[in-house]
């Protein structure tokens, strides 16, 4: 008997795992995969820490999470720098005043801002109908030719025309030359790479791997008090209220002996459609490892099909009367917690995934 069974080892289900036996709790952990981490599994390969999942990066402004996860391991300063390549030609990312001098040949802010302005004047008084015409009266109509229709349409198998406007309701634009994707304080990766971090979490706690917990759920309700849930929240209530839309993504990996350094950066955004993936990740960037060779992850954005991993959530209107019926179910449950993005429906980045566990611990324990 267990007083908390968690379905997934993901860092929700870690952190909750973790806080419970803090606190005296039995805990055991069942997952489906071969690995534990969820999406921040790490394989090493040839010294180099790839991220199986695509890339990961920490960030956050909120001090005691930064705090929380550098109690468990030390994280480096890696800041993220990506850059685009459009037709041709490298762009700085996210929107700064490098890449407006690189569209433009500008070189001050004043002009930058008119440029962008004389472009999205015809949305001035016009409230945005869909994802197209956000992003130009966001950023222009060259920035989003040059920068997001493509990889837009790409990634999520679309038109922007036919997306709805939510989707970016803000793109980040510095009138700066600064290169910092994210503007927050904090930034890294775990030294050594994420699995020393959640090994960290649920080091003295019973994890079983391959095991889908939907095979045999009478079994697991029995062996403890509360289920902590953080898989997909349809397949818990078996679909009674429809799927759930989501968007996967495919990844090849390659080992490159060749050579140590295959771009010069860690992520790189492939814009145009003649491209069929995203972007490049060059791994040894993360850490900054030292091999005489490197691993290189082109990734494929497609349709979720069955047997695929869950990635992005379509938050539709349509898709999101659908959830609130099943938090609705979820809600009248006592002895079952859902957590994490799969489980709310919701696209977390990492720190908003423990700042949410930590909540439920603190619902669910008190002080």
């Amino acid at each position: 008997m267990y007083d908390y069974l968690i379905v997934g080892s993901g860092i929700f289900g870690c952190v909750f795992a973790h806080e419970a036996k803090k606190k005296g709790c039995r805990v055991k952990i069942i997952e489906r995969r071969e690995h534990f981490g969820g999406n921040l599994y790490c394989e090493n390969i040839h010294g180099i820490n790839v991220h199986r999942y695509g890339a990961h990066i920490f960030h956050t402004n909120d001090k005691y999470i930064w705090d929380y996860v550098n109690s468990f391991v030390e994280f480096n300063r890696f800041t993220n720098s990506p850059l685009a390549l459009s037709k041709g030609k490298l762009y700085n990312l996210p929107f700064n005043m490098n890449t407006f001098y690189q569209l433009w040949g500008v070189t001050t802010p004043e002009k930058a801002k008119e440029i962008i302005q004389s472009q999205s004047q015809e949305f001035t008084l016009k409230e945005p109908e869909n994802l197209e015409e956000q992003a130009i009266s966001l950023v222009g109509r060259d920035i989003f030719e040059t920068l997001i229709k493509d990889y837009t349409e790409k990634q999520w198998g679309r038109s922007c025309a036919d997306l709805p406007a939510f989707i970016i309701k803000r793109l980040p634009v510095r009138f700066t030359f600064d290169n910092n994707y994210f503007n927050d304080k904090y930034q890294g990766i775990p030294i050594g790479g994420y699995n020393k971090l959640i090994s960290k979490l649920i080091d003295g706690i019973d994890i079983e791997l391959n095991v889908d917990y939907f095979e045999n759920p009478e079994k697991w309700n029995k062996i403890s008090k509360k289920i902590v849930y953080t898989g997909p929240i349809d397949r818990y209530f078996n679909y009674e209220h429809g799927r759930l839309d989501y968007r996967s993504l495919r990844f090849e990996t390659e080992v490159l002996d060749s050579t140590d350094n295959f771009q010069g950066n860690a992520v790189i955004n492939y814009i145009d459609k003649k491209y069929p993936f995203t972007r490049i990740i060059e791994h040894k960037h993360f850490e900054g490892s030292e091999s005489s060779k490197t691993v290189i992850t082109k990734e494929f954005p497609k349709e979720f099909e069955n047997g695929d991993e869950y990635y992005y959530p379509v938050n539709d209107s349509t898709n999101n009367i659908t959830y609130a019926k099943y938090k609705k179910r979820a809600n009248e449950i006592d002895n079952v917690i859902f957590g994490g993005r799969l489980a709310e429906y919701k696209y977390y980045d990492m720190h908003q995934v423990i700042a949410s566990a930590l909540t439920v611990v603190k619902r669910e324990f008190g002080q």
